[in-house]
């Protein structure tokens, strides 16, 4: 009992930390450069990661805990976790657009549909087969989806033709992509989630830099870039959530479909912090589409995928 308390207590943390993280990264893209929030931002986790990487390759290492050390990593290794980084550069640099241009009570619920696109790629990609539960799962997502559309329509913006909505899908979509990834290199590749965690956060460096140089050499003066507080969040902020999924995970009692049902439930806190803090509109519409689609969620992680 107390073991079921332990993962399910890290999963509401990492939930409360991602609903947060979405909060501080909308924060701080309004009215900013993005280029430049995202490379500072990585560079912040970069700097988290790099004593833990150069101290696991010294004799202080056992001192270390076990979940943080970052064992050797051969050059194959190296590479499969620089092409993590560019997908996940991708995906953010997608995210982080769509949401300086949204209203955050639509983009975090745009967001929170990952688990629908990565039960479509695991499908196609990896053979699996979705249970009736969540092919149920899946059409009452996608018409809570459609239904956000509508209400989207009614703040001016059109799902089919605003490109910052097909960012954010676009986003999500990549995400879900990196999420199967993550599933080859912790299981098949046999790659421990604090190599992957504190590689990938390295290698984002160099992938948003030339973002940032494009930034620097043509939209400087066009839109400044301030460096906010709510920066500095961003990458802990995320690191901290990880940690504590990868954790809740590693417990031999953990369900993998409750903690992907209760991790999605971060998108409440933007939407509350969208609804009552920026003012955005139309707040019992969306409360329902959200509750509808976390219940989609919810039976889509049914028995894991």
């Amino acid at each position: 009992m107390l073991a079921r308390m332990n993962w399910i207590l890290l999963t509401i943390v990492s939930a409360c930390l991602l609903g947060v993280y979405d909060i501080s990264k909308k924060v701080s893209v309004k009215q900013n450069a993005v280029p430049m929030v995202l490379l500072a931002s990585v560079c912040i986790g970069a700097i988290a990661w790099i004593p833990l990487i150069i101290i696991s390759f010294t004799t202080a290492a056992q001192w270390v805990p076990t979940p943080l050390r970052v064992p050797p990593l051969d050059g194959v290794g190296h590479a499969l976790l620089f092409a993590k980084s560019i997908l996940v550069g991708l995906s953010w640099t997608f995210a982080f657009f769509a949401m300086k241009h949204l209203p955050l009570s639509i983009a975090a619920p745009i967001r929170s549909t990952s688990p629908l696109w990565t039960i479509g790629i695991a499908t196609i990609l990896l053979g699996e087969r979705p249970t009736w539960w969540q092919w149920i799962g899946m059409v009452v997502v996608l018409g809570s989806f459609w239904r956000f559309s509508l209400l989207g329509s009614r703040e001016g913006i059109r799902f089919t033709r605003d490109r910052f909505v097909m960012f954010m899908v676009i986003a999500t979509l990549l995400g879900s992509i990196s999420s199967v990834y993550d599933k080859i290199l912790l299981q098949d590749m046999a790659i421990s989630p604090a190599t992957v965690q504190a590689w990938f956060t390295l290698y984002l460096v160099p992938v948003m830099i030339p973002l940032a140089l494009r930034w620097y050499i043509r939209d400087r003066e066009r839109v400044p870039f301030d460096f906010r507080r709510t920066i500095w969040l961003i990458s802990p902020l995320l690191l901290l959530a990880d940690f504590a999924y990868f954790t809740a995970l590693a417990e031999p009692d953990a369900l993998v479909s409750v903690v992907s049902t209760i991790r999605r439930c971060s998108v409440l806190i933007p939407f509350l912090f969208g609804i009552r803090a920026l003012g955005e509109a139309n707040f019992h519409s969306k409360a329902i589409c959200i509750v509808t689609m976390l219940v989609g969620v919810a039976l889509l992680t049914w028995r894991g995928y």
